[in-house]
């Protein structure tokens, strides 16, 4: 079945984002900044490889407990999260750096985390940034039936335990990537000719998907058993480090989208949406913890995904800076800018939509 094709409004009298877009630009103008990373991007890639990197390599050379190789390999879940975040995040949005050979270069970061560049580029440059929060094209709320996120998907049964059960199975989502995710996108999105930018030949797209995945594999399984490391001591410290870097990845992407503040609208039956493209965004996009040094520094400015939405192409190392030009530009326009305060209150408010959109719809 062909999907509905779907169309934002260019109706807006009021010239929102054409005001947003030239104060932004006058920022980076007057303080002649550039849009693409710094020295501050590039320290924390250094201490994200470093995080996930060094564990490893201590485990593989150093004699230690099972107990402190668990907690290496926490560790190494969690330089995974932040590498993805930080530097996989804007390498692939183009604008880690002003040189496309290096977003290239860090963008291929993807391939020690168990994704595919094509892969990612498609789900989220193109379905997740274009169709936000819209059901049947954004595929980050489509989690097929065992967990709700929305309002427009079919309820089942189950859905009413989710509040109980989803957090647990976040932990799989780097995990489903290694194993089958990218297989199934690549032949969906191959099939549909989507692409971010040129489309790639079959035949190129399914050698580099089958060589990453050998690489990847190569890495993380069979370097390990190649030392001395039985194969359930590999299997233990590879699913704690995919459980570690997917529930961290996971709550950020939900608390970004899947709260209360936010909204999930559907096109008419033309396929017309009623807003344009930026405000579409200021409906359905939050912000989490806008004060907090860690949570801007680790999460590669992703509590602030109102900013990233609007301005992709942007760096995140700027947004706090560009935050409040955002914020005061959508006040004086009367539309919303969603935040919450702290990281719980954010949580909280993500299980709270878990729990309403776990209830039958035609009850409630």
């Amino acid at each position: 079945m062909t999907k509905q094709t779907v169309s934002f409004s260019r109706k807006d009298p009021a010239k929102f984002f054409k005001t947003l877009n030239k104060r932004v630009n006058d920022y980076f103008k007057e303080n002649d900044i550039k849009r693409t990373g710094n020295w501050e991007l590039y320290t924390k890639a250094i201490i994200m490889f470093a995080l996930l990197i060094v564990p490893a390599v201590l485990i593989l050379t150093v004699p230690m407990s099972g107990w402190l190789q668990a907690l290496c390999m926490v560790v190494v879940g969690i330089g995974m999260a932040g590498v993805g975040m930080n530097v996989m995040h804007d390498a692939n949005h183009g604008s880690f750096s002003s040189k496309k050979w290096v977003n290239k270069l860090m963008g291929s970061s993807i391939y020690i985390l168990a994704g595919n560049d094509y892969n990612w580029k498609v789900q989220h440059n193109v379905l997740h940034h274009t169709y936000t929060n819209i059901q049947g094209h954004d595929e980050d709320i489509d989690a097929g039936r065992i967990i709700r996120f929305s309002k427009h998907s079919k309820w089942f049964k189950i859905h009413q335990y989710q509040k109980y059960y989803a957090f647990f199975l976040y932990g799989l989502l780097t995990a489903n990537w290694a194993i089958t995710t990218d297989f199934i996108q690549t032949y969906k999105y191959l099939k549909r000719k989507l692409a971010y930018g040129k489309l790639p030949s079959p035949a190129t797209q399914w050698t580099k998907l089958i060589i990453g995945k050998i690489v990847y594999y190569s890495i993380w399984v069979a370097l390990p058993l190649v030392v001395g490391f039985t194969w359930w001591q590999v299997l233990i410290g590879f699913l704690i480090m995919h459980y570690t870097a997917g529930i961290i990845l996971s709550v950020v992407f939900q608390l970004a989208h899947v709260v209360p503040s936010t909204v999930m609208p559907l096109p008419d039956e033309d396929g017309n949406m009623k807003n344009t493209w930026a405000i579409h965004q200021l409906f359905t996009t939050c912000n989490f913890s806008p004060k907090s040094w860690l949570a801007e520094f680790y999460t590669g400015g992703l509590n602030r995904q109102v900013e990233h939405h609007l301005f992709a192409n942007i760096s995140h190392v700027h947004y706090s800076k560009i935050a409040k030009i955002v914020k005061e530009t959508a006040n004086e326009f009367s539309l919303p800018y969603n935040e919450y305060n702290t990281f719980w209150k954010a949580v909280s408010e993500h299980y709270n939509q878990l729990k309403v959109l776990g209830k039958n719809p035609n009850i409630a």
